[in-house]
């Protein structure tokens, strides 16, 4: 089965997707002014996506036999759209960059569908970041 340092690094993750789906929700719920009217349901939209793949984290990490976390890494919301988006985008990065890791040590572990479960997320976080990165080109 899967290694200690694989079933941390799930966790860390799953910690991550519910941070981002907490943190997009409230900027969702907290946007201001007309530019923050034209992006409010991208932030809804994501948060919702994050949330599915913490599930889906967590049902494989179950299913290796470890516990999923509760606990969420710091959130950030921001007081500006731009902050928002700013720090949305910085943790769509950190997001990429664990969720390689994650893939090179499943497969590492012949742990394959793990690493499509992952490979799958970073699609969608690579959008999520190239949504985040359009919007602060305006």
């Amino acid at each position: 089965m899967a290694s200690k340092e694989l079933k941390e690094m799930i966790n860390q993750s799953i910690a991550r997707e519910i941070q981002v789906s907490i943190q997009y929700m409230w900027q969702h719920v907290l946007w201001k002014g007309i530019e923050g009217h034209s992006v409010k349901d991208e932030f809804k939209k994501i948060a919702v996506e994050e949330m599915k793949h913490a599930e889906m984290m967590a049902e494989r990490l179950n299913y290796l036999g470890d516990i999923p976390t509760t606990k969420p890494t710091p959130i950030f919301v921001g007081t500006t759209l731009k902050e928002m988006i700013q720090q949305d985008k910085k943790d769509e990065e950190g997001a990429i960059e664990l969720y390689k890791k994650v893939i090179e040590t499943a497969l590492k572990e012949n742990d394959y569908v793990t690493a499509d479960l992952f490979k799958k997320i970073l699609a969608d976080e690579e959008e999520h970041h190239d949504v985040f990165s359009s919007l602060l080109e305006k």
